[in-house]
């Protein structure tokens, strides 16, 4: 019974499957660039290859990908609202196409420099416009599980670059990388656009189409009509950034993915990517070598990842989160006291392999909901006329946290031992399943325009008597608004 329950979900899903696969190719680049620095710098060092590096391009090569990310932010907010949210994953994948190409004939770093800086550039944009077309284009009864595709790619990405680097020629891992990015620019193109950004735009015959080609039917009247409402009442938003301030669903949406993203890198993961083997190493901890242990580490994390993919739209987004953040909480507080321990001078070589264990059930227990549901709730949150905004913020949060934390890691563990900042992130995952459980709202099986008046505090009217219920829900949302800004005067728009 549960297996075709299971299976009735994706029942008339697979023209959205297929847009979703295309569009999300290019994400395997992104984490093969996302991942590119930990086993091409070994390479480099090693002087197999013709680049020569000084040692200062080695932190270089891995913060220009960051500034590119930051630098792309004012791109992104005008690529996906003017260009559209198809039209910018076609642009990112361009411009990952011609960083792989520079790569690839690179024979000095400056090469490798302006190649980083682009695709940095270029992964922004793909990653607030994918999910954004991802959310606009599902079904809510699999939205999650097609939201978490475009992470399940940018994982086979990092594990691709680490498994293959260390064992073929320099050039090889570009080439694969620009075959996946070509695969999406000829299939992609071909695939149906956003309904809400057609609908936006005033093209409502062609939004109709599309959305008839997403549900594999000619009878989508019913959403259509859902849909168009949604664009409308969300159209009367002037889309300024205060916008995100002003109304309560905005700034609570604002919030939940600051705290969201700040707990994804507070929960240490940048600091493990890039460290991993320098950890295991202060622990006395390396049963195997850095690559297998780089492969086991990202293996188990696409595993994990996968897994709750497939059950996030079943079992919800708030007790993945809370079950694995505290999972994660756990297993960081281990390796934290396993480090006090150590630093405390007791004999730990009898539980050496702690570390290694903890870690690997890290990667396992953090991808099953804290590193995967995040970028799932971010489509599914802000409305379409500051979606642009808001989603580009929580990608500027996402860049800024990654950074601290690992400036944070770096500077108290080397001022205090390598315990003081994973007590630290094991407190914040933990403090992050508190402020799931009580805070974020459940968006399983809602829709875009239900989690608005969710977020609003403001009960979803019911649709038997549209008009009626429009209106109604129209004067509500006014009159919540009104009182909590404390303003007499009268609006005609509606702040969702």
């Amino acid at each position: 019974m549960r297996e075709k329950s299971f299976l009735h979900m994706f029942q008339g899903t697979f023209p959205q499957l297929i847009a979703v696969l295309t569009g999300t190719i290019g994400a395997v680049s992104d984490g093969m660039h996302y991942g590119w620095t930990a086993p091409v710098l070994q390479v480099l060092e090693s002087n197999k290859t013709h680049i020569h590096l000084e040692e200062a391009d080695h932190i270089w090569l891995e913060s220009i990908y960051m500034i590119g990310g930051i630098t792309g932010l004012p791109v992104t907010i005008f690529a996906v609202d003017r260009i559209g949210r198809k039209g910018s994953i076609i642009i990112s994948a361009v411009i990952a196409l011609i960083s792989w190409i520079l790569i690839a004939i690179a024979d000095r770093s400056i090469y490798l420099y302006v190649a980083r800086f682009m695709v940095g550039l270029s992964g922004d944009v793909a990653f607030v416009a994918a999910p954004m077309y991802i959310a606009e284009i599902a079904d809510k009864k699999i939205r999650g599980f097609l939201a978490g595709i475009i992470y399940l790619m940018m994982l086979v990405g990092i594990l691709l670059i680490y498994a293959i680097v260390p064992y073929v020629p320099f050039y090889v891992p570009s080439i694969i990388g620009a075959i996946l990015v070509l695969i999406q620019l000829i299939t992609f193109p071909f695939m149906p656009d956003s309904p809400y950004y057609l609908l936006q735009k005033g093209k409502d015959a062609k939004a109709k189409k599309h959305l008839q080609r997403l549900r594999g039917t000619e009878n989508v009247d019913v959403e259509l009509s859902e849909i168009v409402a949604a664009v409308k009442r969300q159209k009367s938003e002037t889309g300024r950034p205060q916008d995100l301030i002003i109304s309560k669903s905005n700034r609570k949406a604002v919030l939940i993915m600051f705290v969201l993203n700040g707990a994804q890198h507070f929960s240490s993961i940048s600091v493990m990517l890039m460290n991993l083997h320098e950890i295991l190493a202060a622990a006395n901890s390396i049963y195997m070598s850095a690559e297998l242990a780089g492969i086991l580490f990202a293996s188990l994390m696409l595993l994990a990842a996968t897994i709750a993919d497939f059950v996030v739209d079943k079992f919800g987004r708030k007790g993945l989160l809370t079950v694995s953040s505290l999972l994660t909480g756990i297993c960081l507080l281990v390796l934290a006291v396993f480090f006090s321990l150590k630093n405390h001078h007791y004999d730990v070589s009898g539980i050496s392999w702690i570390p290694v264990v903890a870690v690997m059930v890290y990667a396992a227990v953090f991808k099953f909901g804290l590193g995967i549901i995040p970028i799932v709730m971010t489509a599914e949150l802000f409305p379409a006329r500051v979606k642009a905004m808001g989603m580009t913020i929580a990608d500027f949060f996402y860049v800024l946290f990654a950074w601290i934390s690992i400036e944070l890691y770096q500077r108290l563990a080397g001022l205090y031992g390598h315990e003081v900042p994973f007590y630290i992130f094991s407190g914040s995952c933990i403090l992050t399943a508190i402020f799931a459980q009580v805070y974020i709202p459940e968006t399983k099986g809602k829709t875009l325009e239900e989690i608005q008046f969710i977020l609003k505090g403001v009960p979803f009217p019911m649709r038997s008597n549209s008009l009626r219920s429009e209106s109604l829900s129209h004067t509500t949302i006014e009159d919540k608004d009104n009182k909590n800004t404390n303003s007499n005067k009268s609006t005609k728009s509606i702040q969702i």
